[in-house]
């Protein structure tokens, strides 16, 4: 599996494990980079001296690549990148704002950086602003999400004809047929996010994994259109959130049903009935525990033995 992904990060596997807010602490980027991928801490919910302390533990534990995802709307983002610079982490991925502000910066001081887009119109704007690959994620990708609701199967073909870096496909992915289908896209490596989420390394509360486990077809919904779009299990609070919608409530009156760290007492609290709980569409595929290792074995055979037997049936 070797590529431009797989030589830009030098991993194993052209796999990235997503950096998900409350489930990617340094636990879950040393045993994802250990299995093969690029293990990446999640610092959206971090304050910087926690980040300090994962990125610290990270590079105690091993000598392999690892990242560090960044939302570019963090209010300490100068705190978090002077930390990122100091302990001289290798890659960098970026979200939710503008690449050009921090890529000339990082790229100056030789780390890599990844940029994830929802769009063909901010994938060039990636690429200009001199990031070294896309992520490029679909409408049923967890947590935060674009507002055009552009599927995995439609937008990797838009982004991997529109841009010259590589593409990493993110949303909807977690087997090696999925894999090869974004492969087949145009896309040159995956970014997983929901089954990484609910592994034993994973720092959600368990009350969650087991949520994301006994989830069904149709059990997650994007929502927070207007404000920003976020896929969510349905519970108590998608619910107060629903009605308020078909009640045609004011930004205001729904913010003030969101309030303040929802995300944590839902994914890292375990409160399954006031918590946000962000997962993605392919939940209702995980059903065993695994570790991270377990979720790469699984993924990589498939892979090879779905890409050689559909190889048999096209001669």
């Amino acid at each position: 599996m070797n590529n431009r992904v797989t030589d830009l990060f030098q991993i194993k596997y052209p796999i990235f494990q997503a950096g998900m807010i409350w489930c990617s602490g340094w636990k879950l980027a040393n045993a994802a980079s250990n299995a093969g991928c690029l293990g990446i801490i999640g610092a959206g919910s971090m304050y910087p001296d926690v980040l300090e302390e994962h990125i610290t533990k990270m590079q105690k534990a091993t000598d392999l690549p690892f990242g560090v995802n960044v939302p570019l709307l963090y209010p300490d983002i100068e705190k978090l990148m002077e930390i990122i610079i100091r302990k001289r982490v290798k890659v960098v991925i970026t979200s939710a704002g503008n690449p050009s502000i921090w890529t000339e910066t990082l790229k100056k001081e030789g780390i890599r950086v990844v940029h994830v887009i929802a769009n063909k119109k901010f994938a060039l704007k990636a690429e200009s602003a001199g990031v070294d690959a896309i992520v490029a994620e679909g409408f049923e990708a967890g947590g935060h999400n674009g507002k055009e609701e552009t599927t995995t199967m439609c937008l990797i073909p838009e982004i991997t004809d529109s841009v010259n870096i590589p593409v990493i496909a993110a949303g909807g992915i977690g087997s090696g047929s999925s894999m090869l289908a974004a492969f087949a896209l145009g896309a040159e490596g995956v970014q997983i996010g929901s089954r990484f989420a609910a592994c034993a390394e994973s720092s959600a509360h368990d009350n969650f994994k087991n949520a994301i486990r006994s989830a069904k077809e149709g059990d997650t919904k994007l929502m927070l259109k207007d404000i920003v779009p976020v896929r969510l299990l349905r519970n108590k609070f998608f619910g107060e959130l629903e009605e308020a919608y078909d009640a045609c409530a004011t930004r205001e009156e729904k913010l003030q049903i969101l309030g303040r760290a929802r995300a944590k007492k839902g994914m890292f609290l375990g409160d399954l009935e006031e918590g946000e709980l962000e997962i993605g569409q392919i939940s209702s595929m995980i059903s065993e525990p695994e570790t991270a290792s377990d979720i790469v074995k699984e993924i990589v055979t498939d892979y090879n033995d779905i890409s050689q037997n559909l190889a048999k049936h096209l001669l």
